[in-house]
């Protein structure tokens, strides 16, 4: 290989690369292990993970245990999706008949017109509607609430891109009411000008909080022409308006709950809507598929739209740049959208509802237990421990010995909260689960 690049040395392939950058020592490596070895070596390692299979979960915080039907994986499995990356329209055809589908049944969900094929991430689909707003307005702030995935933001900041960047989007991070969990719109008030491009909020927010100032705060934000835009959980739409009810004009969040199964690393999907106009559809970066009639009476075909400013037509000259695929996502979750219809939606959503609320209300009569938000949560809500005499690290380590994984621990990241962490109940949760959960905290606490 290295004759044939005319090359003589790998050391040659690299000396674009400063000398003080590269390793000079030696690599400490475990010697070479055979493939049996290996195969070995990697069950042992794996066999020391603690899965949500072994264990009963109620972590969330930005990927969730939701029920996947078995329909999904065996559509997921069959081979005809299995491709590393898509065809044309002509020789994929059955692939993007899936792909219009997802996206058709995801507007019918979000109320919406255009979506675009799922990215990365729900921050990597943030993180575009930004820079989105910001091409619209020509501006170069956006105002984000506070109550926010610390993860999510930090994908956020990247695509905001630094100060010393040309096209740095400055964050502006808009206070919430620690009693209520509700964004503060005083500082909202304050935080928009008329350098925002765009007001970025969730609805439910990272704490689980249902704000119903939604409408309110798009009107702040159109009032100073900045676009609105809302991060969502989809599974929360069958009882729940829609974004786009209250004013929203871009529409993010997650496929995870869809139809995906919980991994340790990768991405799980993002999507961005829109209203089908223009001013939008000329800024999308993602790919987006469309139906059309063919020659053949009766017959449509499905292909790609709007190439031509992705970054596949353009690369660096695209809108923004789309280099990591979970289509593969996509078509687990129109066959889960295809398979719960508008009645699925209402019913998953209110057994959600119910069995969160139940959960909290039980909890809260547990002594050293106080729930912060009580009322105005879909599937997550946040639990204080201040009067228990215990960190959350101690209850959750605790209460993994009893085979449990309690809450996600918020005290870093929100220390104006307390020993706080962030429960998560879903339709898997029966009610003997959750009498499973306080029996365990109410032991732990104790000790």
């Amino acid at each position: 290989m290295l004759d044939s690049i005319g090359v003589k040395t790998i050391e040659d392939l690299f000396v674009q690369i400063p000398k003080d950058h590269r390793i000079s020592r030696p690599l400490d490596l475990p010697p070479a292990l055979s493939e049996r070895e290996l195969r070995r070596h990697l069950i042992e390692t794996l066999s020391k993970n603690r899965t949500t299979e072994d264990n009963l979960s109620f972590l969330g915080a930005g990927i969730w245990q939701h029920h996947v039907p078995a329909a999904v994986d065996e559509i997921v499995r069959r081979n005809e999706w299995l491709t590393s990356i898509y065809g044309e329209p002509s020789s994929d055809h059955g692939l993007y008949q899936a792909w219009f589908e997802f996206c058709s049944q995801l507007g019918e969900l979000l109320d919406l017109d255009l979506v675009g094929m799922p990215v990365r991430s729900w921050g990597t689909a943030a993180g575009h509607a930004l820079r989105m707003a910001a091409r619209l307005t020509g501006r170069n702030e956006v105002a984000i609430v506070r109550a926010i995935d610390p993860e999510r933001l930090s994908i956020i900041r990247n695509y905001c891109e630094p100060p010393e960047m040309a096209n740095h989007i400055a964050i502006r991070l808009v206070n919430y009411d620690p009693a209520t969990g509700l964004i503060d719109l005083g500082d909202l008030r304050v935080a928009v000008g008329e350098q925002t491009a765009a007001v970025y909020f969730e609805v439910p927010c990272y704490l689980g909080v249902i704000d119903h100032q939604a409408a309110e705060i798009a009107a702040i934000a159109r009032a100073a022409g900045a676009e609105t835009i809302v991060g969502v959980d989809p599974i929360s739409l069958g009882v729940l308006s829609a974004p786009s009810a209250y004013g929203a004009d871009i529409v993010v969040g997650t496929i995870q709950p869809l139809g995906v199964h919980l991994h340790a690393g990768g991405g799980v999907g993002g999507f961005i809507a829109t209203r089908d106009e223009p001013r939008y559809a000329g800024e999308y970066p993602t790919l987006c598929i469309s139906i059309a009639e063919t020659i053949k009476p009766g017959e449509f075909g499905f292909g790609r739209a709007m190439l031509h400013q992705s970054s596949y037509d353009q690369r660096e000259k695209g809108k923004d740049w789309i280099g990591h695929s979970v289509y593969l996502w996509s078509v687990a979750a129109t066959a889960y959208m295809a398979m719960m219809g508008p009645q699925g939606f209402a019913e998953v959503g209110e057994i959600i509802l119910q069995r969160a609320h139940h959960a909290a209300h039980r909890l809260g009569e547990l002594e050293g237990v106080r729930i912060s938000f009580p009322s105005g949560f879909f599937k997550e809500f946040v639990v204080n421990f201040d009067e228990a005499g215990k960190s959350v690290s101690e209850i959750n380590d605790a209460l993994r010995a009893e085979g449990i994984f309690g809450g996600h621990d918020l005290s870093l990241d929100f220390p104006e909260l307390g020993q706080s962490a962030l429960y998560c109940v879903t339709e898997i949760h029966t009610h003997s689960d959750i009498e499973r959960l306080a029996g365990a905290l109410q032991k732990v606490i104790s000790l």
